[in-house]
């Protein structure tokens, strides 16, 4: 079997199962459940990459910081990024290393905090429409407002929330030494939430941002700039689908860049779920002529092997 270089891509969401029940135990294991798929592609000799949303993580720090906000000062959002990738990465790499000793096989995983540079002139940063965090009462929408500098935006009738800036990325920072440690044999967690948005200054430093930046824009760019051989994304479903919950819903198996357009343009994707990650193994497949996946935790590893998933080919 060739040996390849894969960036995986797995959501926020997918590492909390039961909506019920978001504790951190409860994370642990479903990060432990998609470990256990990723260790056994480890096991065949490819390289891996993760990069791994943070959504709903980021949402409990701004909530906590919400309730505590007459004792403590408020979190930056790039720094919630940054916690969440610490906290996420621990998670994957505890249960990464309890996977491969379960299979008897020797791996390791490391977690890189990652900056991601983003366009200081991004028009995202004068029309933020992001939301994020929790739904808030208008006195609570408010203060923040006022108090904290929020943009907030009604939400149809649920409440406001705050809508923060979605810049693109352009370049990931660390990405030298995400390669290093790929190249000598570690599982490596990087980008994740996207990244945290940096732009640099006109002396040319590095300065943080308000804003989030889509985590399957930001994998697909680190596996173009890996020259990764497969692109995954993971998500809730098995395959992607047209006319998903109407008459006529299909599941697709292998379809090619310009299908995969097409169906964008014919409206077949939701704006908030599977559109960005289309685009975004759109993006690398034309970029690098190599192969991306949709496909869920359960069905990685035969999705990876071709019997299983959406493959998008060139």
């Amino acid at each position: 079997m060739t040996k390849k270089t894969i960036v995986i891509a797995i959501g926020g969401n997918s590492l909390i199962e039961n909506p019920k029940d978001n504790s951190v135990a409860a994370q642990f294991e479903a990060a432990r459940k998609t470990a256990a798929h990723i260790v056994k592609l480890a096991e065949d000799g490819h390289r891996i990459i993760i990069a791994h949303g943070n959504g709903p993580q980021v949402g409990f720090i701004l909530r906590r910081s919400e309730f505590s906000r007459k004792i403590l000062h408020t979190v930056p959002l790039d720094s919630c990024v940054a916690d969440t990738q610490g906290a996420i990465g621990y998670n994957l790499q505890m249960a990464i290393f309890n996977e491969a000793k379960k299979l008897g096989i020797i791996t390791s995983a490391a977690t890189i905090v990652t900056q991601v540079e983003v366009d200081p002139q991004d028009p995202s940063f004068t029309a933020p429409s992001k939301p994020i965090g929790s739904f808030m009462k208008k006195e609570d929408a408010e203060y923040n407002q006022k108090t904290n500098g929020w943009h907030i935006m009604e939400d149809a009738g649920r409440g406001y929330r705050r809508v923060v800036p979605s810049p693109k990325p352009l370049k990931i920072i660390e990405i030298d030494l995400i390669k290093m440690l790929s190249d000598n044999g570690a599982i490596v967690i990087a980008a994740g939430g996207g990244g945290i948005p940096v732009v640099k200054t006109d002396e040319g430093f590095l300065k943080g941002k308000e804003a989030v930046i889509d985590k399957d824009f930001a994998a697909a760019l680190m596996a173009k700039e890996l020259k990764a051989d497969l692109f995954v994304i993971s998500t809730a479903v098995e395959k992607v689908c047209i006319n998903f919950g109407k008459e006529g819903e299909e599941q697709l198996d292998k379809i090619t860049c310009k299908e995969a357009e097409e169906y964008c343009e014919q409206g077949h994707f939701a704006p908030g779920s599977m559109l960005p990650k289309i685009k975004a193994i759109i993006d690398f497949v034309s970029f690098t002529g190599n192969e991306g996946i949709v496909t869920d935790p359960e069905h990685l590893y035969e999705a990876v092997h071709g019997s299983g998933g959406t493959q998008i080919l060139p």
